[in-house]
């Protein structure tokens, strides 16, 4: 392998879809992104067309080979990350049957109680409580309510194995992803076929399993001809997003680990064995690597609830962060509570109707106060995260923070101040899952775990502020004490 071959991680997001290019020293030499945009055609559902990911790979691959074009012809090796737990349904002829379900869908929040009925070992199997942003409730979901759709089904894939199949031909998962579908048995790393009964699918419905940094299959030649790279491009098995984000920043030994400020937040932790912990909603899944796992809290709004802010109140992320950190501590102690549940919640509560809330809002509220409690929210619901970690067995003292929140310094101090956990930033950082996935695509072209996955350098370090920890205390105890009332009154949704 020679320093000047390059790998291509593509990652495919709920909001974007980014391509990172490195050479054989690990350095980033191009990148490229895509928009995408998310359907809510009923209350509580969350779709995608598989064919708009299809579009975006193709705008961006032609982004990046306009913007380094000699680095992108010696492409030797993809990698593949993605949003976990989507549903894409394909006949016999490998046709979308319908748009794919996403992880962030809650319409089956009843066929979780069924499917836990029909697979008594579920929780020991699959390590996780059944959540509607699973997979496996999603497809019982189809069979009560689309039943002609559900006959009709011969595969079912996850998002970015959908891209897999359009770039090889294969259809192949790996452990990081498949743990997410609830038809995995997370121990073994492999289907079970007891799971996958209980959803009235087998193993035929299942593409194969391979590890993560090993190859799954070669790009087609009439793509790897109209690139204009090789023909034996191999592309590895890649990741889910979080696990591939892990990959990037170089969580690769037990308890190392990091919070992710994406669409939604993750604290993620490695292990080396299989901790499952349902009872707490803590997710147990297989890690990116043969031999590791990791245990993760996720809630379903963290950065999107800063963009939402910012298009509710007319204002941009920038122009908004800036009034806020303007704001003087008195300010910050007295401004608004938010509960950011405004997609439902998974850790701790596992409740797909949650919904958002400011308290405490009055004459004196200006944006800045409430766009500070939007941070605030989000990093208390970290907190619960953390909280929920060390139930189920997992501490950490340090963390890195990848995604577009960790371009915020002021949002990664405010992190560090309410975990009580050093928070430290990288160079990249926000490159995530497609960092990641480009590592694993030079792993599966031959090179080794240690040589392909260093830390990148530390830019920056948010220590917790002491003088902080009192005032966030009192406000993480309202924040704690609001879910429970709110969750009692009436439903406003339709």
């Amino acid at each position: 392998m020679s320093r000047d071959d390059t790998f291509l991680g593509i990652d495919l997001g709920t909001s974007e879809l980014k391509l990172l290019l490195i050479d054989g020293s690990g350095a980033v030499v191009g990148r490229a992104a895509a928009p995408l945009t998310v359907s809510r055609p009923a209350p509580l559902w969350s779709e995608q067309d598989p064919a708009d990911w299809s579009t975006a790979t193709t705008r961006a691959i032609e982004q990046l080979r306009g913007s380094a074009p000699a680095a992108f012809a010696r492409l030797r090796g993809i990698g593949l990350s993605g949003q976990m737990h989507g549903a894409v349904l394909l006949d016999g002829q490998d046709r979308v049957l319908r748009p794919a379900i996403l992880w962030n869908d809650g319409r089956s929040h009843a066929e979780c109680d069924e499917l836990t009925a029909a697979a008594p070992k579920l929780h020991a199997i699959a390590g996780n409580l059944a959540m509607p942003g699973f997979t496996a409730p999603k497809l019982l979901w189809v069979r009560k309510h689309e039943p002609e759709v559900f006959d009709r089904v011969r595969s079912v894939l996850l998002p970015k194995d959908y891209l897999r199949l359009l770039l090889t031909g294969e259809k192949v998962s790996d452990p990081s992803d498949a743990a997410g579908t609830l038809w995995l048995d997370v121990a073994r790393r492999d289907w079970s076929d007891e799971l996958l009964a209980a959803s009235g699918l087998t193993r035929a419905h299942m593409p194969r399993l391979v590890e993560s940094n090993a190859p799954s299959g070669v790009l087609r030649a009439e793509l790897a001809d109209a690139w204009g790279v090789a023909r034996d491009v191999v592309v590895a098995g890649g990741a889910g997003d979080n696990a591939a984000s892990a990959i990037g920043i170089g969580a690769t030994a037990p308890g190392s680990g990091f919070v992710s400020m994406g669409t939604s937040g993750v604290l993620f932790v490695v292990n080396d064995r299989f901790r499952p912990n349902p009872a707490s909603a803590v997710h147990a899944f297989c890690h990116a690597l043969p031999q590791r796992w990791h245990q993760m809290s996720v809630m379903l709004t963290a950065a999107s609830a800063l963009r939402w802010f910012c298009q509710l109140s007319g204002t941009t992320e920038a122009a908004l962060l800036e009034e806020i950190e303007a704001l003087g501590e008195d300010e910050l102690a007295a401004a608004p509570v938010f509960l950011p549940y405004l997609a439902g919640e998974r850790t701790p509560h596992n409740d797909p109707f949650a919904t958002g809330a400011f308290h405490g809002l009055t004459h004196e509220t200006r944006r800045a106060h409430a766009g500070y409690a939007v941070l605030e929210g989000v990093a208390f619901g970290m907190a619960d995260g953390l909280a929920a970690l060390r139930a189920a067995g997992t501490d950490v003292a340090q963390l890195s923070i990848v995604g577009g929140g960790a371009r915020s310094r002021f949002w990664a101090q405010l992190m560090a101040d309410a975990l009580g956990v050093e928070i430290v930033r990288h160079a990249d950082a926000d490159a995530g899952g497609a960092l990641g996935a480009a590592r694993l695509g030079r792993m599966a072209a031959g090179a080794g775990v240690d040589e392909s996955c260093p830390p990148p350098p530390i830019t920056d370090r948010c220590t917790p502020s002491p003088a902080r920890r009192d005032v966030l205390a009192r406000r993480l105890a309202v924040f704690r004490s609001l879910y429970a009332p709110l969750r009692a009154l009436p439903s406003l949704r339709p």
